[in-house]
């Protein structure tokens, strides 16, 4: 099946975490396992610790900003930012249902955030090293891979960043 979306009557909104909680949780899992499956040959559970228990948005909420996606009444997406006063801030995470990706959602997100953040001017982020498909939608919207994070010997990461002038 394939979904039209009219990113004109897409939402980003505000997180409200006790009324958005169960659905950010469902969306962030199907998008992790997803990625899992088709990017890194695992069945699922390749997420941020907490991610498929509500536990990763209970954990940075509080200090993060956040935004839901809504379209026709339903969450299809989320992003946390850190946004620093100083200048450099950091995209914390960003995930859409499967079924809504690849229909520009994301990078309405990213031009949403740089404009909500105009103070921010380096954005930073990592993202998985078998996260190829996440590497060419940062890519994409003007970010530019700049180390190598190892994390342990089956875990490394990648850092990205984007200069705002």
């Amino acid at each position: 099946m394939s979904i039209q979306l009219e990113t004109d009557k897409m939402e980003i909104l505000p997180i409200n975490l006790t009324e958005d909680l169960p659905k950010l949780t469902e969306v962030m899992k199907r998008a992790f396992n997803d990625d899992a499956r088709r990017f890194n040959n695992k069945p699922e559970g390749d997420g941020p610790p907490g991610y498929d228990d509500g536990n990763f948005y209970r954990k940075w909420s509080p200090q993060s900003k956040g935004f839901k996606i809504v379209f026709q009444n339903k969450i299809v997406g989320a992003i946390l930012v850190f946004p620093n006063s100083k200048g450099k801030s950091y995209l914390g995470n960003i995930n859409i249902d499967p079924q809504y990706q690849n229909l520009g959602i994301g990078t309405k997100l990213i031009q949403f955030i740089e404009r909500k953040f105009p103070l921010s001017k380096l954005w930073v982020l990592d993202t998985p090293s078998w996260a190829t498909r996440n590497h060419h939608f940062y890519q994409k919207n003007g970010y530019s891979k700049t180390k190598e994070v190892v994390h342990n010997k089956s875990m490394k990461s990648f850092v990205f960043e984007k200069r705002i002038e």
